[in-house]
């Protein structure tokens, strides 16, 4: 399934090289729009791609973001800061999920309690755990916080996913060494989230056309979602955005 997303970085609707958004330095932009987060909202709409994410890059984006779910209520999830105090807002003004990472993740580790503490104003089927990760040194994936610059000891892997799974509804995987750099998604990774993940996930990063979209099919048996953010020419890239809508609805038709 193709799932549309909107990240938004001061206000603005933007894709951002993953990695490269740190404190003390601009981030590598692959594209910049005058449009709202609420005109980009209408169209998933209009096209019925539901399970979208609208990604709160830092502070200042949260007009923005509520413009984007009045535009689409129900349509779109929503991330970027999210806690217990302002999660059950966010439902109410009309996210279908919560997105969550730094919130459950204390001194690189999973903070149990605060993982309680969350599942106890949202519903298990409305909380998406956010597990975006990187490769390390030993060449196995862990989770990464903080704008993806921290890591944390949570090595992604069957163990960890089972695990988790038990709290949320969905996961979402930013693969944060291709995310934005249109070079080929990471297959590793992808074979790894389709082989062990007990809930519905959705992958993100380097899909790029739609062969990339149909080998994404053929290695994850379509048991995962995936979206396509700078590689579009909505974004600024160079795959239509029409052509990427009508051919996930082939491939899906496939897996019915």
């Amino acid at each position: 399934m193709f799932r549309p997303c909107i990240d938004l970085h001061q206000g603005k609707v933007k894709q951002i090289v993953g990695g490269t958004l740190c404190d003390g330095a601009a981030p590598i932009t692959n594209f910049e729009t005058s449009r709202s987060a609420a005109d980009f909202a209408r169209l998933f709409k209009a096209d019925g791609l539901r399970g979208g994410h609208v990604i709160m890059l830092g502070p200042g984006n949260e007009i923005a973001a509520h413009e984007a779910l009045d535009a689409y209520p129900g349509g779109l999830q929503i991330g970027g800061g999210i806690t217990p105090t302002n999660a059950p807002e966010w439902l109410a003004t009309g996210a279908s999920h919560v997105i969550v990472t730094s919130w459950v993740f204390r001194e690189g580790r999973v903070d149990w309690q605060r993982l309680d503490e969350l599942i106890c104003v949202v519903p298990r089927t409305r909380l998406v755990l956010d597990l975006s990760c990187r490769k390390r040194s030993d060449g196995k994936y862990y989770v990464v916080t903080d704008r993806w610059q921290r890591f944390t000891e949570t090595q992604v892997n069957s163990e960890t996913l089972l695990l988790l799974g038990k709290y949320a509804d969905e996961f979402l995987v930013h693969a944060v060494d291709v995310e934005g750099k249109q070079q080929g998604m990471d297959t590793e990774l992808v074979t790894l989230l389709a082989a062990d993940s007990p809930i519905p996930t959705t992958y993100a990063g380097g899909v790029r056309s739609i062969e990339d979209m149909r080998s994404f099919y053929r290695l994850t048996r379509g048991r995962l979602g995936f979206t396509i953010g700078s590689a579009l020419d909505i974004y600024g890239g160079p795959l239509s955005y029409t052509e990427v809508v009508r051919a996930a609805r082939d491939i899906d038709a496939l897996s019915k």
